[in-house]
């Protein structure tokens, strides 16, 4: 049950900052959002706060913002069409209703001559009842909404649409969701610091575990470490590194305490790591709490990640790295089990390192994720227009495609590796 809640609120945070990144730019340059998701798939839960529904879906493999303008925009008014129009007190249509027309007591029916939605905001045609059958124009609201199979849909005038706003805003729009993603990874990693301080690389020692090797050696925390079987220690990363290279061997530990010289000798307890053992004494990192290292400590520490992400990315376009070593959701879960067991602190390393994944791997130039939208925004500013919406929607619609396929392979490669 913990690593189920784990997950949960992991993949929640991770999957809402990111389309809050969407979500709030794309309110701030004007568009209307017509769904906030988290998740795909069925509904599960679902509310409306003005004029966008927030839906959590079944499928946990991501999240969206849609957008008005993104898919086709609403129901077509064909001429000779009958649809009933509500009108709000200053005459202005409010409601137009396709079906269900008897529902409504103060309904006016009109067969439609001619309509303009997107611009003039205006419908024309002839009301039932006219014995002059004079062709009227009903001025519409720009909210107002249209009623199908007890469906209501706002109406998205031009201005509202994604394709009407500037190259930068649009951009923007989609960018700020990954971009969330690493604001998300340097304030839990911030968290951290404030909470655990800042590791530093000093060869001293840090807390001690009550059941470790070091403690039971007889070493404390502050002790300064010299050399280790003769060989000189400058840093952090030379003590762990000797440690885990001798698993079960007796190392003579020379220190400075109290500006004096020992000699302890200390036997690393064997451990494994993956396929290897490693040796492993109970000592935690130093830190320090600095309050300059802490405000700079997520920012670098995000920085340094996804280095190391991209130098991953570069072993798989190389074949250094097989697809059979990426994980999907159940490879994710089977993780967060594992690192759950170790404490919030890990946990929450954790949710920033997958946050960190999901902002890089959403910037990857492939059609249908965030990266191959920005790709054709930058054909279009080399262009000085706009690609062919036909045609970019295709190009994105294979690849999404392929993502999902890549998607059940990788969830299959985990099924295999952890159940079967």
């Amino acid at each position: 049950m913990t690593t189920v809640i784990a997950f949960i609120i992991i993949f929640g945070a991770l999957v809402f900052f990111h389309e809050a990144g969407h979500f709030y730019f794309a309110k701030r340059a004007g568009i209307l959002v017509r769904e906030f998701a988290i998740g795909f798939g069925p509904k599960v839960l679902s509310f409306r706060k003005n004029e966008t529904l927030y839906t959590i879906r079944l499928l946990p493999i991501g999240g969206y913002v849609r957008m008005a303008g993104e898919d086709q925009e609403m129901v077509e008014l064909k001429a000779g069409q009958r649809v009933g129009l509500l009108f709000n007190e200053n005459e202005e249509v409010n409601k137009i209703v396709i079906n269900g027309k008897s529902r409504f007591s103060d309904i006016r029916t009109i067969e439609v001559e001619e309509s303009d939605l997107d611009h003039k905001l205006i419908i024309k045609g002839y009301e039932e009842g006219d014995e002059d059958e004079t062709l009227k124009t009903f001025s519409v609201t720009k909210d107002a909404v249209i009623v199908e199979d007890r469906v209501e849909t706002q109406i998205a005038p031009w201005d509202r649409q994604f394709a009407s706003k500037s190259l930068g805003h649009r951009a923007m729009t989609i960018f700020a969701g990954p971009m969330m993603n690493f604001v998300l990874a340097i304030v839990i990693f911030t968290i951290l610091a404030i909470i655990q301080g800042v590791p530093v690389n000093d060869p001293v020692l840090g807390k001690l575990t009550s059941d470790g090797a070091a403690k039971q050696a007889g070493l404390h925390e502050g002790d300064t470490i010299i050399s280790i079987d003769g060989s000189e220690i400058s840093s952090w990363e030379d003590i762990v590194e000797v440690i885990q290279k001798h698993p079960g061997e007796e190392l003579m530990f020379t220190i400075e305490r109290n500006n004096q010289t020992k000699d302890i000798a200390v036997t690393p307890k064997a451990e494994k790591d993956g396929n290897k053992e490693i040796g492993r004494i109970g000592v935690n990192n130093p830190v320090q709490k600095s309050p300059l290292k802490v405000a700079t400590y997520g920012v670098e520490q995000t920085y340094q990640w996804t280095i190391e992400i991209f130098r991953m990315l570069g072993k798989l376009v190389t074949g250094q790295f097989s697809i059979d070593m990426l994980s999907g959701p159940v490879g994710i879960y089977k993780s967060t089990e594992v690192v759950a067991k170790s404490g919030i602190t890990f946990l929450m390393k954790w949710a920033a390192l997958l946050s960190i994944n999901l902002g890089i791997m959403n910037l990857l130039p492939i059609p249908a994720l965030d990266g191959g939208r920005l790709l054709f925004f930058g054909v279009e500013a080399l262009r000085g227009k706009p690609i062919d919406r036909q045609k970019e929607g295709m190009v994105h619609f294979i690849g999404f495609m392929l993502l999902m396929l890549l998607m059940i392979i990788v969830t299959w490669n985990d099924i295999q590796r952890f159940f079967l």
